[in-house]
């Protein structure tokens, strides 16, 4: 298969759903920890298609939702110190801090800048030599080693006046401590996709090992997760755990050795706070002591006060699959993502952006 639409036909998709019919005897509970997996089961409608007894949860797998409110307001706060340049990515500058947005303080002088590559905010600074430029550093493996290799050539360069607010989080130990918390029983994960071609399916082995659940990686395509949770529901029936691949022509075992020497060699693990998780030892990265003096928590010593959660908003208990979008009493009327309260309104791969967008009330 070369082509996207190989993996959209409609017989094969049928020959799978109704093979997870035939197989599924037993109602079973599957997650998929990636927001884009999310995306893709409401855009094609999979959910709908699924017999009674599979049930699929959404989890934690958006970088920019499960980022907490306490790190947005230091990048708030870091964003009104005169002559400062905060790169970030798109979305994260309409996410609600405690009290206002990087879009908002922005809009009021603010030098906050859109960028689409990490090596967009080395051109920044390049080209301004007598600010501070931060790039924000977020996101899950996937993106990672384009900070590491930013870092690296910033030190390469000597580039005194680049540095990065690193709010990298390492997905391996959230889906441990989301099944430690065992606020949801599980029958079986969806794993990220793209996560998983920089860490390998090895990731994810300790699941299967130490929890009994079943494990497969999948890729986005209709077919994908299709025949992603007819393996789970197999491994289920059968009362097996492994870690199975569903997107081979993506994935292997070991990962992306390369990727992961570049991440090893600029960062290292230490606490992080998701949102609705709390702080979660070793989920976090940290710029190791030699590249220290581009860590922004170094280069600049601010406190951005007091946080504080909007009232109302469940996107704590959204991300850890607890509740579904549909039971925040803001969903769809004061929260949209025209006017989003909570972070998972904001993302593209937020679970309140994709029910809102695909399913509204009848997600």
């Amino acid at each position: 298969m070369k082509y996207a639409s190989e993996f959209r036909q409609g017989r094969l998709a049928s020959g799978l759903i109704e093979k997870i019919k035939r197989s599924s005897r037993t109602p079973v509970n599957f997650m998929e920890f990636c927001g884009s997996h999310t995306v893709s089961i409401f855009r094609y409608g999979i959910r709908q298609v699924l017999p009674e007894t599979v049930t699929t949860l959404s989890g934690p797998g958006c970088p920019i939702c499960v980022t907490a409110n306490a790190d947005l307001d230091r990048a708030i706060a870091l964003a009104q110190i005169p002559n400062v340049i905060v790169a970030s990515f798109g979305d994260v500058l309409r996410v609600p801090g405690s009290f206002t947005s990087l879009q908002a303080v922005r809009a009021e002088g603010a030098d906050v800048r859109v960028i689409y590559s990490a090596m967009d905010a080395i051109k920044i600074a390049e080209d301004n030599p007598n600010k501070q430029v931060i790039l924000l550093g977020i996101g899950f493996e996937t993106t990672t080693p384009t900070i590491a290799a930013s870092i690296v050539q910033a030190k390469q360069e000597n580039l005194d006046n680049f540095s990065v607010l690193s709010w990298h989080k390492l997905t391996p130990p959230a889906m441990k401590a989301l099944l430690d918390a065992g606020d949801v029983a599980l029958d079986g994960l969806i794993c990220p996709g793209h996560v998983s071609i920089i860490t390998g399916s090895q990731a994810w082995e300790f699941i299967a090992r130490d929890y009994g659940i079943p494990c497969v990686v999948a890729g986005f395509e209709p077919l994908d997760i299709l025949q992603c949770i007819d393996m789970l529901v197999t491994q289920a029936e059968n009362g097996e755990a492994k870690v199975e691949i569903a997107y081979t022509r993506g994935v292997q075992h070991e990962g992306n050795t390369v990727a992961q020497r570049l991440m090893s060699q600029v960062f290292e693990p230490c606490p992080a706070q998701w949102r609705g998780m709390g702080t979660i030892p070793d989920s976090g990265l940290k710029l190791r002591e030699e590249f220290s003096s581009f860590d922004a928590e170094r280069v600049f010593d601010i406190d951005p006060g007091p946080t504080r959660e909007p009232k109302g908003c469940i996107c704590g208990e959204v991300l850890r699959g607890v509740k579904t979008p549909i039971d925040c009493p803001l969903f769809g009327r004061t929260c949209t993502p025209e006017s989003p309260v909570g972070a998972c309104m904001v993302s593209s791969e937020g679970s309140c952006f994709t029910y809102h967008l695909y399913g509204g009330k009848n997600a």
